[in-house]
């Protein structure tokens, strides 16, 4: 017999993939296509995850954790913004090339409890990346503002090339934007304009 853990990657591995393949567009994935692919009989997928809506968030929770626990803390940095924005441009990137996954996480984030969301675990993320320059009172602000700031821009990204200019298809195009907002946000507004 299978070792359930097996059992279960396997099929989190196979829906992943369908994901990937049908663009996000988990309607035209069925559970029985699931099952078929992944060699098991279809009770096993309610047994295990309860429904195929629930798979489906285990899918796109594992990877979005596998992000998060993805910024290496290892590397040193002169400072938390240097640090914060090398860990915003690897999410950022992720989440353009992971397209479906990354736009069914974030749309279900905003349509559900999001106490215990990825978009919260990202910000949580980005609050480690500020050890030292940043008040600790600051803090959760800053990394909602920046996830936020990286969701809009991930969601529009059509009207992200006109508005703003950035071609977030291009990957220099992405650095530039985390590196512009990260610019921003450390500045904390004292930033004056030439009009003052």
């Amino acid at each position: 017999m299978k070792n359930t853990t097996n059992v279960k990657d396997n099929i989190i591995e196979v829906t992943t993939e369908l994901i990937e393949q049908f663009k996000g567009n988990t309607k035209s994935i069925t559970a029985r296509m699931i099952a078929e692919r992944a060699g098991v009989g279809l009770g096993l997928i309610n047994y295990h995850f309860g429904s195929k809506e629930n798979l489906i968030t285990t899918c796109v929770q594992r990877i979005i954790g596998k992000v998060i626990a993805g910024f290496d803390v290892s590397i040193k940095y002169d400072t938390d913004q240097k640090r914060l924005t090398a860990w915003a441009t690897y999410v950022f990137n992720f989440l353009f090339d992971h397209s479906a996954i990354s736009r069914i996480s974030i749309l279900g984030d905003l349509q559900n409890d999001l106490e215990n969301s990825n978009s919260v675990y990202t910000q949580k993320g980005f609050m480690n990346a500020l050890t030292k320059d940043i008040p600790n009172e600051d803090k959760p602000l800053l990394s909602f503002m920046l996830t936020a700031s990286m969701q809009v821009a991930f969601l529009s990204n059509d009207a992200a090339k006109g508005l703003m200019g950035y071609d977030f298809t291009k990957q220099e195009d992405r650095a530039a934007y985390i590196e512009k907002v990260v610019d921003i946000l450390f500045d904390g507004g004292k930033r004056r304009s030439c009009y003052e």
